[in-house]
């Protein structure tokens, strides 16, 4: 995870690095920018530049430790005349470095980054958005990025928006940013969200030609272990430690049940991150399943006091007031915090799994309806700014970077096209989720922590509660909105 930012217009250097200072926090151990044709790394403390330029880019690295030769290396990236700033995760990298390798590209690509710049270099025959939809036709990952040619700027997102990507557009000045804060910090009051998939190509918005929730085919309903196995393995591929965002429910526990199968033929410490007021039911339910996997569980107990003292810059970070939007913020920020503590720079997360299986109570109206595949695939469509940028706003203010193994491009066209009698068998299901539950419980996880009903975040960890009874009746939410 890192932070990209950029500027074409009217500017100034130092409009550059206001930019990147605004969002160290999601890349705190390198900085690199691109002005004009210069390309230098920084150092953002010391570093100041009052010359106009038309063109820049800039990166701050959050530089992951990895078991195998890829590399975390200063950004932009360059190739003749491709400058790239990328931002996330290449899950076949190996594969697509080995393409790149049979089709002659012989320089030695050790970094994500890289091997994305040179994909979309091999590609490129004077029309750079084709160059980019060929490249990321090949591309298995979570990501948002930048590439400028000397003559024309194109951005890009991922197939669901794992990664944020925003950006504004003046008379004189326009910009992208991983954060809000970052345009927020040059002028830009109106900020909007790249949608997933989508290319702004010199600021004007190219859709894809059809969305991943879009896509209808028949599945094997017998492929969801297969599927879901290859992604919790794909997301820690190099690592040898990794957090899991542990709420002792079934989505969270079979990926911790999948990540502890994968430690017994490779070394991967895990450890399992749990948040709650005292005697709350997501801290049972956590203590409970952590016993019964045999994984370290650490936690943290959520006070009114430490509400107020953590809320503002929640509220701030996701640039929402909305009491349900800060109770799941605060447990992701609370829990993140946590895994920072122990200097773990990656957490896995179970976001996603009630999107794709109807976890949510409010299924069963759209079942009775008989419109829940609709609505299903509207939430997916939906999650990029509802959920996904919540939680990384949160995790990034501790330098977390939170990887989403349900969210797999592959695992989501798969599970979006599951029959929906797979997932809810009747308007009365209280438990939904079944194909994801009959796999836990097949998988080896007691029945107790399978079939444990739903309970959102902010009312299992109990921090819904302190907010509304006590929070909110002594501090005003809208002041921490600064803009």
């Amino acid at each position: 995870m890192c932070s990209i930012v950029g500027l074409q217009g009217n500017f100034k250097g130092n409009d550059l690095i206001k930019m990147l200072k605004a969002s160290k926090n999601r890349g705190p151990d390198a900085s690199g920018v691109y002005l004009d044709d210069v390309k230098l790394d920084i150092d953002l403390d010391n570093f100041s530049d009052d010359n106009n330029y038309n063109i820049a880019l800039g990166h701050n690295l959050l530089s992951i430790y990895d078991l195998y030769d890829r590399v975390s290396p200063a950004q932009p990236v360059s190739n003749d005349n491709l400058i790239l700033v990328f931002n996330g995760e290449i899950y076949n990298f190996s594969t697509i470095r080995n393409f790149l390798s049979k089709v002659g590209v012989e320089a030695e690509i050790k970094s994500d980054s890289e091997a994305l710049l040179y994909l979309v270099d091999f590609f490129n025959k004077g029309d750079l958005v084709k160059a980019i939809e060929s490249a990321l036709r090949l591309v298995d990952g979570d990501y948002s990025f930048a590439v400028w040619d000397g003559e024309n700027l194109a951005i890009s997102r991922d197939p669901l928006g794992v990664k944020p990507l925003f950006y504004a557009i003046s008379d004189d000045l326009c910009a992208f940013a991983s954060s809000r804060d970052s345009l927020y910090e040059v002028g830009f009051s109106e900020v909007e969200s790249l949608k997933p998939e989508h290319i702004l190509f010199n600021w004007n918005d190219i859709p894809p030609t059809q969305y991943i929730y879009e896509k209808i085919k028949e599945v094997d309903a017998s492929k969801l272990e297969k599927l879901l196995k290859l992604s919790v393995s794909k997301r820690i591929e190099g690592l040898d430690e990794v957090g899991v965002i542990f709420s002792g429910g079934v989505d969270s526990s079979i990926l911790a049940l999948f990540l502890q199968d994968i430690s017994l033929n490779k070394k991967l410490d895990i450890t399992l991150y749990a948040v709650g007021t005292e005697n709350s039911k997501d801290l049972k339910a956590a203590e409970c399943a952590a016993e019964y996997l045999n994984l370290p569980l650490k936690i943290q107990i959520v006070t009114k006091e430490l509400i107020q003292e953590h809320v503002g810059d929640v509220v701030h970070a996701i640039g929402d007031d909305n009491l349900m939007k800060v109770g799941v913020g605060l447990t992701t920020y609370f829990a993140t915090r946590l895994v920072a503590e122990d200097h773990i720079k990656v957490a896995i997360s179970g976001q996603g799994a009630d999107e794709l299986f109807g976890g949510y109570n409010r299924y069963l109206k759209s079942y009775a309806g008989g419109n829940l595949d609709w609505e299903l695939r509207e939430d997916i469509s939906n999650m990029y700014h509802v959920n996904l940028e919540r939680d990384d706003a949160c995790a990034m203010l501790n330098s977390v970077e939170l990887r989403l193994p349900f969210l797999d491009k592959n695992l989501v066209e798969y599970a979006i096209n599951l029959p929906i009698k797979n997932k809810v068998s009747g308007p009365e299901d209280n438990l939904r989720k079944n194909v994801l539950r009959k796999l836990a419980f097949n998988e080896g996880l007691d029945p107790k922590i399978a079939y444990r009903p739903k309970k959102a975040a902010q009312y299992g960890t109990g921090i819904d509660k302190i907010l509304r009874k006590k929070i909110i009746k002594e501090i005003d939410l809208k002041e921490f909105l600064k803009y």
